[in-house]
Parts: structure tokens; sequence; C-alpha cells
């Protein structure tokens, strides 16, 4: 992430006091891995010599966002002043604070400084995050960090497109999407490309790339034999969409499954998935685009691939969440494990039924509710069910992949569910995806 850090305190505070609490400030943000463009002290000398020489630094800089560091009291028209010329980036107005020596405390009214600061900001509109240390605390450097991370997040999804073959698979309405909505909230790029394109690439696909291709899918673990026509298509259409994803930069992709792959081509689309996900791009399955847009956001600030799962059953402690055809390799537990296997009257597919990983989660979905975006986050602990099966498939059926999903109060989720396909990511990501969705206007449940 690339931060502006502009350091300010008042013209009558010892000057290298100044320096000496943002130098270690500025120091603790670049230990966290942050790119910092630091230019400090800023103070309120009558000329505003240091107001106008920050401007010129910070308007020759690329950055997500800005700490507005409060070393000392500082008249607010000099944060101000700096600030309106970037009013368009996010802020972190934070406040260093006094030391103890000889005995006792010594300040230099950081908190007067922000105090005055947080209340103008607020009401100028600005995008801002108030953070303050404490004296004999540890410093409050993780949460500038973790804002930062944020606005570099939303800074990088204005350069995001997401791919769509095909649009309201099974006539679903959870999944849909306003194209100039997206754009205007998220700044993402929805684009749809047809499944003609996908057969007619993978007529056209060199022979030698799809043997490449079979092999890697030879390399999976195989419960019975696979029909050689089925693994055939995987590789192929498999192929045709890599294509279409490289060339059009999508860091995202859902494919009309039901409707589509599975109706018009009898191919169930699972191990197209599986080699995506592999590939390390966001797949989900249906034309979810609210699943996909999910995706790209717990990927960039997770860094992890943010694998989808749906809901069969809920419980008084949890829900059991599962997928009926794939899993990223990311959060497979052992090897990826393929069963040729038909559902209903869906001819035969290759179905990923590899076992998931345990452990803490978040699970979140993001919906469009009156108008307005909004995310449903909560935190849950995954652990391997029970034996269960999905009604339809073929004897003996098989287990799919899924977890039982341990949640604080189920009732309180079912009552704020906002569809079917979840995005689950590892750990305790709640603050930072809310963060995020903070910054950005997006409601929060």
């Amino acid at each position: 992430m690339k931060i502006a850090f502009a350091g300010f305190g008042e013209v009558n505070t010892p000057v290298e006091v100044i320096k000496r609490k943002c130098r270690k400030a500025y120091e603790d943000l670049v230990s966290e891995g942050a790119d910092v463009f630091p230019y400090f002290p800023i103070r309120d000398d009558y000329e505003e010599t240091d107001v106008n020489g920050a401007i010129d630094y910070f308007k020759n800089i690329e950055f997500d966002a800005m700490v507005l560091c409060v070393a000392g009291w500082i008249p607010t028209h000099a944060i101000m002043k700096v600030a309106e010329e970037f009013k368009h980036k996010p802020f972190v107005l934070w406040g260093l604070c006094g030391w103890y020596e000889d005995g006792h405390l010594v300040t230099t009214a950081d908190q007067a400084g922000t105090s005055a600061a947080r209340s103008a900001l607020s009401a100028a509109g600005y995008n801002f995050k108030y953070v303050y240390d404490i004296v004999n605390k540890p410093s409050k450097v993780k949460e500038v960090i973790s804002f930062c991370k944020a606005a570099e997040v939303m800074a990088s999804l204005k350069k995001t497109k997401i791919g769509q073959m095909g649009y309201r698979d099974m006539q679903l309405y959870g999944t849909t999407f306003d194209c100039l909505s997206v754009k205007k909230c998220f700044g993402i790029e929805v684009e749809c490309f047809e499944m003609l394109e996908v057969v007619q690439r993978a007529e056209k696909l060199d022979e030698k790339i799809v043997s490449e291709t079979i092999k890697r899918i030879s390399s999976w673990k195989f419960l019975k034999k696979p029909d050689e026509n089925a693994v055939i298509k995987a590789a192929k259409y498999y192929l045709a969409i890599k294509q279409i994803v490289d060339e059009r930069k999508y860091a995202a992709v859902s494919l009309k499954d039901v409707d589509g792959f599975k109706k018009l081509l009898g191919f169930p689309p699972a191990p197209i998935f599986t080699l995506l996900a592999e590939d390390g791009i966001c797949t989900i399955p249906e034309n979810d685009c609210m699943g996909n847009i999910t995706q790209v956001i717990v990927n960039g600030l997770t860094k992890q691939i943010g694998a989808y799962l749906e809901f069969y059953e809920y419980f008084e402690d949890g829900v059991l969440a599962g997928v009926p055809d794939y899993i990223p390799k990311e959060i497979t537990d052992g090897e990826t494990a393929i069963l040729p296997a038909a559902f209903g009257e869906l001819s035969q597919g290759l179905l990923n039924i590899s076992k998931v990983k345990e452990g803490e989660l978040t699970m979140c979905r993001l919906s469009c509710i009156n108008g307005r975006f909004t995310m449903h986050i909560v935190k849950g602990t995954g652990k391997t069910p029970e034996t269960w099966e999905e009604c339809g498939w073929d004897k003996p059926a098989p287990q799919l992949p899924g977890l039982k999903i341990e949640l604080e109060d189920t009732p309180d989720f079912a009552e704020k569910v906002l569809g079917q396909h979840y995005i689950i990511s590892y750990g305790d990501n709640v603050k930072c995806i809310s963060q995020y969705c903070k910054m950005n206007g997006i409601n929060v449940i």
C-alpha cells in the first residue's frame, strides 16, 4: 500500500520533538510493510511555508491514503489546508501521545490537535478514521495500517474487471447486478461474454495445449475412472475461458451453470471451476455477480481466494455449508478428489468431492437492498460435518465438500442472511472487511 504521511506540530513546540515523534510513527508504518512518503514537520508558520511545501510534495505522488499525523497541538487550519487538496482520498487522523520523563508526564497536547481536527474533518465530509495513541500503551499503528489497507483495496478495485458468461442463471434474483451501481460504488467493471464464444474458441485450440491440460487433470485423485470425453471437454472449455480471462484481465469469473453448461452443452462445469481456481482466479457458479464482487473484496483484503459455500441446513448451533460442484485447491485439506457422478437428469460430470479445511473463518455476502449495497459479515468455526448427502445424486451418493460452521447466534444469522452463496475466508476478518465497507459507504449487518 502507498501512504502519504503528513506530520504536524505547532511552531512553538520544539521542532526536534515534533521531528522525533513523526519519524518514529513513520518508521512504524514502514515496519508494517507500507510504502510511505513522508513530509514533516508541517507547522502553522504565518507564511505557510510548511503547508505549501507539503502540498507541492504530495501532488507529485500516487498514494492510496493520507495519514494526518498530529505530533502536538496544531491549529486545525494547517491540517485542513493540506487535506483539502486531496479530499477525494481516504485519511487517517492519527494523534500521537506524550511520554514519561523523570517520573512525570510530558505532553505536546497531541489530542488537543486531533480533537479540534476530528469534528472539522467530519463536518467537511472527509472519508477518514480517527486513531489516537495512549501514553505507555503500544502504538496504534496496526489500526492505521488496517485502514490504509482498505484504502488500497478500494483504489485497486477501480481497475478491476469481472467476467460473467451469460446472465441470471436459473432466473435467480439475488445474483443479479446493475452495472452503473456497481461502477459507482466499487469502480468495478462487469463484462458479459457468451457461451458461443467459449465453444468457438474450444474448437480451435492447439491439441498440444489440450494434452498438457489433460495431464494436469490426470494429477487429481479420481475415485473411479472418468469418461475420456468428459476430461477432454473439461480441458477445452477451461482453456477457452482462460484465454478470455487472460485477454480481458478478469480478476473473477462466473459461468451460466444450470441453464448454460449443463442444459445446453450437457457438461457440468465443476472441473472448469477447479482449474480456474488453481490459477488463483476468484470463481463462483450461476452468474453470481454479487458473489464475485464479495470475492474480489475479500481477496484484496486477505489475499485469500474467497471460496464460496452454500447452505443446506440450519442447526441450533450453526449451519451446514457445502457445494455441489467444486472447491478451490487453496481450501482443500489433502488431495483434489474427483468422482465421476450424475445428479438427477443431468449428464455425468467430474464432481470435486475434496475435503474442506477446518478452522476459524469469516463468512460474508454482498447484496443490494432498497438501492443500497449491504454486506453481511459473521464469524464462525468450520468443522468436518457428519456424514450427509444431497438427495438426487447417483447411488452411492457422494459426500459433498462441506463444513459444519458453528455460529454464536444462528437465529440472528438466519434473520439477516442475504442469499444461498456466502464467501469464506479463514481467520477473523470481520474488522478489515467492515473497515472497507465503512470507507466505501456500504452498510454492514
